[in-house]
């Protein structure tokens, strides 16, 4: 064989083997991030802040008394909520003075998702993933 096909063979493989190990860390990077943004319950209760039971008036005049557990994605972020206290308070009663009886009833998941939105949007460590009701009462 030729000199010239001899490199080009050595070049070839040279660069199918490049191809190949980059494939590989690629494909086990992604693989890492796809399991790493599952947390584990542990890590969901780590990261939680259950906030006071909060009451304040609808639009209708009617009561309701409500309390959420906040997921955060780290330690930092959580602590981070529990001295944004008062911007949760401040963002619940807001959200609830222009609702009436019946669309609290049928809307609080448009509570938790605006809930979730506005906090991320003050929040500078780290980010809130998810907002549960877990108490409420209306009267």
């Amino acid at each position: 064989m030729s000199k010239l096909v001899k490199t080009m063979l050595l070049s070839l493989v040279i660069i199918i083997l490049i191809g190949v190990v980059a494939a590989v860390i690629v494909l086990n990077v992604i693989e890492k991030r796809e399991q790493g943004d599952e947390q584990s319950i542990d890590e969901i209760v780590e990261y939680s802040y259950q906030t006071p039971e909060i009451t304040t008036d609808l639009s209708d005049g009617s009561f309701v008394r409500i309390q959420f557990q906040i997921v955060t994605d780290s330690k930092e972020a959580r602590e981070e909520i529990e001295k944004r206290e008062f911007q949760v308070r401040n963002i619940l009663i807001k959200e609830l003075a222009t609702m009436d009886e019946e669309s609290f009833k049928t809307g609080l998941t448009n509570v938790e998702d605006s809930l979730l939105t506005k906090l991320n949007e003050v929040m500078t460590d780290g980010l809130a993933t998810d907002v549960y009701t877990i108490n409420k009462i209306l009267q």
